[in-house]
């Protein structure tokens, strides 16, 4: 063969392969996601050539990879543009024509991570290859076929070769520790993770392996329900199905296209580094792109797709960048208008799903203001209030539950209750104070615990107007059935009586003890503990803080209803006693204490503030106390 020319590949570093090879891709496996695109990059730009008459048109575009065993080859061959000899020394040699340099020289550090890599895909080929054989015919006219060859020095040869057909051949031979990629299923891996949806046919020994059509990039008209379903079963298999979609797509101020799923959130939803894959041009990318997409949408699934999304920069360069910034805003605007149009056309479906919605919508809201602003409107609660006939009106009914808005519960209140909320997080530790509540006619909104400890004081910032109460935080007049007690000869009430004697008997300064009469009798609790509303926040937050769930604050009250049947038995139970001999208490003062100890025990169970080491002396003390009681009725 006639050689062309010899010399040096124009670098100004002469350590571009090792800095290629330890720096710059963190995986080797990315070199043939590299050299596909290039080889799709000049089919389409043979296409368009022919269109403008420049070359010949060529048969369907295809990039054919094969292997060869014996001689530790993989061959990747396209029928695109091709390149003339002064086109390789361009395009191959001159690496700092594309300023390579200064992109070596600043991210030549492992501790600065690079997304994408994009940029020096050829030169990824030297990751796993100790020689690369580029043969290559350019399909413009009256062209000859060349054939370069470099051994992974700055050394290379450039001379003539054989090629009957406009396109490229890259042949890389392997290194020894890279013979991993002549198995065939490697291969088929890598292309299907990395080159699925290229638009152009990726064969694999002669058999097409991808899947060509990304459906992101189709319009939304041309897609129906189960085109979107079967697109998430393919990248998300043994996930179920999506609850709804979000479809993206915009040319202006940047490119981007894409189709982003809500998946049914389980305790698996990765709010840190996010399961929407990032594409660029139909060739994936990264599946992590928290410096792209807000953090609260990080659990959505799917696809983003932008040729736009600078790839060949830093996470910490990608996170300050305006234009990222803005395609952040522009996902998380068409998430809000796609919620929003589902709640206007479809109010039940989205009550349905609001669940499983929630989390996304709190704490985007309460990290973005902008989101806040787009998604007021859309924030459901449960409510105890029975739903509305209609299913566009609220309450939504959703089974045996309904759903409001903050604006729709307070449309339905007393006007002299219309600035406070009352809600609950915990239907079963607050069940006591929730009957109560309800058995007034009030209206309670259901709250969720983890989330809403920070949600609720966040909405009330919102709503300077508004007092958000639990129910357990305290009780208003409307829950009281007060009347004038009779004083003892002492000179001292029955309500006094209890509170002396249950105050003796938990022997506890840290616990307020109320004792007051409220509504339903025996069908209200005999004892509630109540948490003040700031005291119990306080607490949720260092319970936060501290990652672990909120406890019961050494601090609270104790609630007693003086008109329970049991509460009544034990002031009768004291009044009776007769002290014997010497001792200091009567049996009656000591089963009273114990009956007292009992009431606040269960009240503290109520609200699981009972501690795991604190069990066995409950069931100690509430064996004891049956046997004392079966003992008097024999």
């Amino acid at each position: 063969m006639t050689v062309l020319e010899q010399g040096q590949i124009q670098i100004h570093t002469e350590n571009i392969f090792p800095i290629i090879k330890k720096a710059v891709y963190s995986g080797h496996e990315v070199f043939l996601r590299e050299l596909v695109s290039n080889a799709a990059d000049a089919i389409s730009k043979r296409r368009m050539a022919a269109m403008a008459g420049d070359c010949s048109e060529g048969a369907e575009g295809t990039v054919s990879i094969r292997v060869d065993r014996e001689k530790k080859t993989i061959t990747i061959t396209d029928n695109g543009i091709g390149m003339t000899a002064d086109e390789v020394k361009r395009y191959i040699n001159q690496v700092a024509f594309s300023s390579a340099e200064d992109f070596l020289e600043k991210y030549k550090k492992e501790d600065d991570a690079i997304i994408g890599h994009f940029g020096l895909g050829f030169y990824s080929s030297f990751m796993v290859a100790r020689e690369v054989e580029l043969i290559t015919c350019s399909a413009r006219p009256n062209s000859e076929p060349v054939r370069w060859c470099c051994d992974g020095s700055p050394n290379f040869s450039l001379e003539a070769a054989e090629r009957s057909e406009p396109g490229t051949d890259v042949i890389l031979h392997l290194l020894d520790e890279e013979v991993e990629y002549l198995e065939p299923a490697r291969l088929r891996n890598l292309i299907t993770q990395y080159c699925d949806f290229m638009p152009v046919t990726v064969e694999l020994e002669g058999e097409p392996v991808n899947k060509k059509i990304a459906p992101w990039r189709q319009s939304p008209r041309e897609l129906t329900d189960e085109d979107y379903i079967e697109l998430y079963r393919y990248l998300y298999p043994f996930q179920g199905d999506p609850l709804l979609w979000v479809h993206l797509n915009t040319d202006y101020p940047y490119a981007l296209q894409g189709i982003l799923f809500f998946p049914k959130v389980s305790g698996r939803a990765d709010w840190e580094k996010g399961e929407i894959r990032l594409y660029c041009n139909q060739v994936f990318v990264s599946d992590s792109i928290k410096e792209i997409v807000p953090r609260y949408l990080l659990p959505l699934r799917g696809v983003i797709d932008s040729p736009d999304i600078p790839l060949n920069v830093s996470r910490s360069a990608l996170q300050t960048d305006r234009r990222v910034r803005s395609i952040g805003n522009f996902v998380a605007k068409k998430v809000a208008d796609r919620l929003r149009n589902l709640k206007q056309e479809d109010a039940k479906s989205y009550a349905e799903a609001w669940d499983a919605l929630a989390p996304f919508v709190k704490i985007g809201a309460m990290e973005d203001e902008k989101f806040a602003d787009q998604v007021s409107e859309l924030i459901l609660f449960g409510t105890t209030a029975p739903p509305n006939p209609s299913e566009t009106e609220e309450p939504i009914a959703v089974g045996d539950q309904a759903f409001t808005t903050l604006a729709g519960y307070r449309a339905r209140q007393a006007s002299d209750h219309v600035n406070r909320v009352l809600y609950c997080t915990d239907e079963i530790a607050q069940a006591g104070a929730l009957s109560l509540w309800k058995g007034q006619g009030a209206e309670v909104l259901l709250a969720e615990t983890v989330i809403d400890s920070q949600f609720i004081p966040w909405l009330e910032s919102k709503h300077s107007e508004l007092k958000f109460q639990r129910v357990d935080a305290e009780l208003d007049e409307s829950l009281r059935d007060e009347q004038p007690e009779l004083t003892d000869q002492d000179g001292e009430s029955p309500s006094e009586n209890l509170r002396g004697l249950i105050k003796k008997a938990l022997n506890n300064d840290k616990v307020t003890i109320q004792v007051q009469a409220l509504k339903g009798g025996a069908d209200s609790p005999a004892a509630l503990i109540l948490l003040p509303e700031q005291m119990r926040r306080m607490n949720d937050i260092g319970a936060l803080m501290e990652q672990r769930l909120p406890g019961l604050p050494d601090h609270h009250v104790l609630l007693v209803n003086r008109r329970h049947p049991m509460v009544e038995g034990l002031l009768k139970l004291n009044a009776g006693s007769v002290l014997v001999s010497n001792e200091t208490s009567s049996p009656s003062q000591q089963l009273a204490a114990s009956l007292a100890q009992h009431l606040y025990d269960m009240a503290r169970l109520s609200v699981g503030g009972l501690e795991p080491n604190e069990l066995a002396g409950f069931q100690s003390r509430s064996t004891k106390l049956m046997s004392e009681l079966m003992e008097r009725g024999v």
